[in-house]
């Protein structure tokens, strides 16, 4: 069985192609959408998705959140007394996802297509394939966000023939891609972004607002705020957007040393807290536009994916720079799941997809580094000579030839980079290769340098002696920072004896990490009810029997949400 997934930077959902559609398949708990949190319990049990949100507060360091944007990196992330990288704590969720997808399947899943952002290097990419690795699923396809919610909005339309402008900005990062659909064939033509750019960033907005605020008004040192009262105010943040987002006014609260303080935000002003961040989002979709060498007006629809695309100031910015009023009826949370399960089809033939067919591009360009000569026995090194230019459409093959500029030299090593800078050291380095040369004076020998990139994001480089006929080839598989077979396999060892929380026990897990949250925030009677409540449904818990529980679980969710209101996913 194969599933398509969006990993992604604050939530992770996953969907199977079955009965010639698209479904999202539903979490222990029944929501669609599974917080990308991971943190340990006091049994030493790993906690994955909402229980572990809840405790981001109440043990902060014991829970780790936002670390897809460090993926392909060898940032570690402290979770109790264990440190793991972004891989790692990707599979938890991973594995949480799998068998959210068996338990409603009724059959064992063993592979995946996984959504990444368009913009995701070289590095992030072999990163996210890891991940599959250590939560036991072979990776069959890695597909860019923008081109899976295309490929999900594509199936409604098959029939008609469109240019379409897909502006996904989620939790973390930001991809703009520009796509064509002709005679069922939906072709990428341009894709830029920004992997530092996204919702969260917008809540850190309006956490440094509140600051600001308070050090005028309050007197508030911010060396009074420990880790929880810090995560405290992130997730008052986060409800300030969102309740921006539905009704233009927000208010953060934060108990401090005993004293209440509240901060009313209205939209305008949380537009002007994060001009910077919406002046961010300009320059990926002016570049897109010129790379695909189409203008707004040509385009006959604009598609927002991601839940940060909500926002007012968002969407009136979106519809400024296109000219047009997006698409708003996909729900943008889902649809880049909905369309990594439609590759999931593809990938498994489904008779229902035999007439799509979907090509995508290079999101960066890659090439080699260089010497220039300037005359007089004079050269200029550590310049890049691009030979896939970024947004190629792949699977693509190019080859160029390049000769030698120092006299008799008797190697020629070839370092390949990644990146659109001039000069090589502003890129990104991803490996070398040598090849032996006969002795000749400068400008006498030549090299064919061939680069062949697959849809997988999988470079290829053969170097070529022209003369000779000789050749050395490599598979960029290996990145600093990136984690090697080697290493997958004895991860993979460590993470099996690692714990994971019983899937059928979750949703009594979940509402005590919520339960003893709010226990945390509150005072008084408030605090002392929902002490009592905790402690009745302890004992429920205790007594064993399902029924009751199931019954207590509903009672103690419903007086839990008239205290602070229905849970955000």
């Amino acid at each position: 069985m194969i599933v398509g997934i969006d990993l992604g930077t604050t939530n992770s959902s996953v969907a199977v192609w079955r009965d010639g559609r698209a479904e999202i398949i539903p979490n222990a708990l029944g929501h669609n959408l599974t917080p990308s949190v991971v943190g340990l319990d006091e049994t030493g049990e790993i906690l994955v998705g909402m229980a572990a949100r809840e405790r981001l507060i109440t043990h902060p360091g014991q829970t780790a959140a936002v670390f897809k944007r460090h993926m392909g990196s060898p940032r570690e992330f402290a979770v109790g007394r264990r440190k793991f990288r972004p891989e790692e704590l990707s599979s938890f969720v991973l594995r949480a996802l799998k068998a959210d997808a068996e338990a409603f399947l009724g059959a064992e899943v063993r592979e995946a297509v996984i959504s990444v952002p368009a913009y995701f290097s070289d590095a992030q990419r072999k990163a996210t394939r890891a991940a599959g690795q250590l939560a036991g699923l072979k990776v069959e396809r890695l597909i860019n966000e923008p081109t899976a919610a295309a490929l999900a909005y594509s199936l409604e339309r098959r029939e008609v023939e469109s240019k379409f402008l897909v502006f996904d900005l989620g939790g973390g990062t930001f991809d703009v891609s520009i796509l064509e659909l002709f005679e069922g064939v939906m072709e990428v033509r341009a894709t830029a972004g920004d992997n530092f750019l996204g919702g969260e960033d917008f809540v850190e907005s309006l956490v440094a607002g509140f600051l600001d605020w308070a050090r005028k008004s309050e007197a508030l040192d911010e060396r009074d705020l420990d880790g929880r009262l810090r995560q405290a105010l992130w997730v008052q943040g986060e409800r300030a957007k969102r309740a921006i987002t539905k009704r233009e006014t927000g208010v953060m609260t934060l108990n401090i040393g005993g004293k209440e303080v509240s901060w009313s935000i209205d939209e305008d002003t949380f537009a002007g807290l994060c001009r910077p961040l919406l002046d961010r989002l300009r320059a990926p979709c002016e570049r897109a536009l010129r790379d695909a060498r189409i203008r707004a007006s040509e385009l006959d629809e604009m598609v927002l994916v991601g839940g940060a695309t909500r926002m007012p100031s968002v969407r009136r910015l979106a519809a400024q720079l296109f000219g047009r009023l997006p698409t708003v009826h996909l729900n943008p949370d889902e649809v880049v799941t909905l369309g990594a399960a439609v590759q999931a089809g593809l990938k498994a033939r489904d008779a229902a997809l035999d007439e799509v067919v979907l090509t995508d591009v290079c999101p960066y360009s890659l090439g080699i580094q260089i010497v220039q000569s300037l005359g007089r026995d004079q050269v200029r090194d550590g310049l890049f000579a691009p030979i896939l230019e970024r947004n190629t459409t792949i699977p693509a093959s190019r080859v160029e030839r390049f000769c030698t500029v120092i006299p008799y030299q008797r190697e020629l090593r070839i370092d390949i980079y990644q990146g659109e800078a001039r000069q090589v050291k502003d890129n990104i380095h991803l490996g070398q290769t040598r090849v032996k040369l006969p002795s000749k004076p400068a400008g006498e020998e030549s090299v064919d340098v061939r680069f062949t990139y697959d849809i997988n994001g999988l470079l290829e480089v053969e170097a070529t002696v022209v003369s000779t006929g000789e050749s050395q080839s490599i598979v960029i598989e290996g990145n600093p920072g990136v984690l090697s077979a080697e290493e997958i396999e004895k991860r993979l060892a460590e993470l099996g004896r690692f714990k994971i929380h019983p899937r059928e026990r979750e949703e009594n897990r979940a509402v005590m990490a919520r339960a003893e949250r709010l226990y945390e925030e509150l005072l008084g009677d408030h605090r002392d009810f929902v002490g009592r409540q905790i402690a009745h449904f302890e004992a429920i818990l205790e007594r064993q029997v399902p029924e009751e529980i199931s019954e207590a679980r509903q009672r103690f969710i419903e007086l839990l949400n008239q205290i602070e209101g229905t849970p955000y996913l």
